[in-house]
């Protein structure tokens, strides 16, 4: 039994991961600020992600070549499904990440993007047989979609929504959705690393190819600290993308989703903590509440359930 196996140490490693993915809130949108990024250019946020996911890939991919040389080799058939994966999972979705995160406060990106979660198990419910709907699920879906509708009343207690702000999030989230059923139906026989490592770098290179030539002069302006924040970003990226696919591996895709509910938390408390001007209150604690019991519903599975799996 190996480190992805051991039930204590799946646990601390879907905690670790759901952290380092809650961290990334406060991190972007400090990263704005200090690269001097205007509000609404749209290129430069597609270059920033391009840059930071293709760094993140690489990363990963240099890693396996020092552990698992040969799995770093795919076949045609296996380029042309992380090919798929880097549009979905990367290209895609953090091209709504990006550009809705950068209109909505940190707080509510977190919540937000806690969408996901739910798209995947409604999304299981067509896709799957053994993982239909049913009242429990249902409960979770709505405390869960609630707590979204919640988040939407802001730091300044009113109700708004953008299409380019809270709905780029909430379709960021669908595609994490799709991304997961695809992961887990198309990538079969291949390397948890190696798909984290190609899937994130030809993402990337997609954005850059896309983001580059439109990118205009002094768009982003690096500091020191700036390099900081995008380094810290590609490796929590890449750490957290690769650990994350090695647990998927070997346990319950619906037992590992149940520790997903850290992500709005962390990513809440962190942005309060280091992003200006942002602050807990009623409305941000209720929506975390009932993010957080709609993934911990979705997901659970009594010793009655789990022996009948079994």
């Amino acid at each position: 039994m190996n480190i992805f196996q051991y039930k204590g140490s799946v646990i601390i490693i879907a905690v670790f991961c759901s952290i380092l993915w809650g961290s990334a809130f406060p991190v972007l949108k400090l990263s704005y600020e200090e690269l001097q990024m205007a509000p609404d250019d749209t290129i430069a946020k597609i270059v920033l992600a391009g840059m930071r996911f293709f760094l993140a890939g690489i990363i990963v991919l240099v890693f396996l070549l020092f552990i698992n040389r040969r799995s770093i080799l795919v076949t045609r058939r296996q380029w042309i499904v992380l090919l798929i994966l880097g549009l979905v999972q990367t290209s895609l979705q953090y091209f709504f990440f990006y550009n809705g995160l950068a209109k909505v406060s940190g707080m509510q990106g977190a919540i937000l993007s806690s969408s996901g979660t739910f798209f995947t198990v409604l999304l299981a419910h067509y896709f799957y047989k053994n993982d239909r709907m049913s009242w429990k699920k249902a409960v979770g879906l709505i405390a869960g979609f609630s707590g979204i509708m919640i988040a939407n009343w802001g730091q300044e207690l009113q109700l708004s929504f953008q299409w380019d702000g809270e709905g780029f999030m909430i379709l960021s989230g669908m595609t994490t959705a799709v991304a997961t059923i695809l992961a887990k139906e198309l990538a079969t026989g291949i390397h948890p690393f190696a798909i984290t490592g190609w899937q994130l770098s030809l993402g990337g290179l997609v954005l850059l190819i896309i983001g580059v030539p439109q990118l205009s002069e002094h768009a982003m302006v690096f500091t020191p600290f700036g390099w900081g924040l995008f380094i810290y970003s590609a490796l929590l990226s890449a750490v957290a993308f690769a650990l994350w696919y090695s647990i998927l591996k070997y346990n319950n895709a619906g037992e590992l989703s149940l520790y997903k509910f850290i992500v709005p938390v962390s990513g809440a408390v962190l942005s309060a903590l280091f992003i200006p001007g942002e602050s807990l209150n009623g409305f941000i604690l209720a929506a975390i509440g009932l993010v957080a019991v709609g993934i911990v519903i979705v997901n659970y599975r009594g010793k009655e359930t789990k022996r009948k799996t079994a």
